[in-house]
């Protein structure tokens, strides 16, 4: 089972590599001694961002742009590692984005995008990778879920949809490779400071305090991590009311003031 301390000089691929819970991630790993391929549209960011990891950690920063959402990019991501011979020991799904509005004001083609990167995208990847960690016998895969995943989000309808399939999913993906070496874990942030969620909010988290809780969680045992003592105790909660009775409430909560 691949943790954080066993990661020196091994091979870490991260999605989302040019901001956020991403990169504070990718820090992290690089501080231990990982290697690293940041993957992210923004290349100029990626190449900043690798070349800081290099220079600060002394490892080897690589940086792959990629429209992750398009057809055939994760495809073709693998195919760019597999060339240079890079073994991947632990993938680390960060790449997202959110939808904040009612679902009949959105274009259709805009939320269909949205399901291609945070559905589409991280399956694929993620059964690319783990058939080559369970041949092997170890290594490790890191899911960035969302407190959303728990309940019925209206205004973030699709977003915490599809982030209820990547916590199922990676919990189904942890029983299937439980006996395997390959350590799978979903981690679920709630509100964080990022740029994809970057209004300031009292009790925000950072995105340092995430990378901590999703790399600790590989100690452990279980599928899936809330990040943040307040964010367990809501998450669980709604877990245990009725959709009825949720959904209202979480439009209330969630609806501009």
């Amino acid at each position: 089972m691949t943790t954080l301390s066993e990661m020196a000089g091994k091979y870490a691929l991260v999605t989302g590599g040019s901001s956020g819970i991403g990169v504070a991630i990718a820090n992290e790993l690089a501080a231990a001694g990982a290697n690293i391929i940041l993957v992210a549209r923004a290349s100029d960011r990626l190449e900043q961002t690798a070349a800081g990891l290099s220079q600060n950690h002394g490892v080897t920063g690589e940086n792959i742009a990629s429209n992750l959402h398009s057809p055939g990019a994760a495809s073709e991501l693998i195919a760019k590692v597999a060339e240079v011979g890079i073994d991947i020991e632990m993938l680390v799904n960060s790449a997202g984005t959110s939808s904040k509005d009612l679902v009949a004001e959105y274009e259709p083609a805009i939320l269909r995008q949205l399901v291609d990167l945070n559905v589409g995208a991280l399956t694929e990847l993620t059964t690319m990778v783990v058939a080559d960690m369970v041949r092997r016998g170890h290594g490790a895969i890191i899911n960035v879920a969302s407190t959303g995943a728990y309940s019925p989000a209206p205004l973030l309808a699709v977003y915490a949809a599809s982030k209820a399939y990547v916590l199922s999913f990676t919990q189904a993906l942890w029983a299937e490779t439980r006996d395997s070496g390959v350590r799978v874990v979903a981690v679920s942030p709630g509100p964080t400071l990022t740029p994809m969620n970057s209004a300031p909010a009292r009790g925000k988290r950072q995105p340092e305090q995430v990378a901590w809780t999703a790399l600790s969680a590989l100690e452990a045992n279980g599928p899936a991590v809330i990040d943040g003592g307040m964010n367990k105790a809501s998450a669980l909660l709604a877990r245990l009311l009725p959709p009825r009775f949720m959904a209202p409430l979480a439009k209330r909560m969630l609806q501009p003031k």
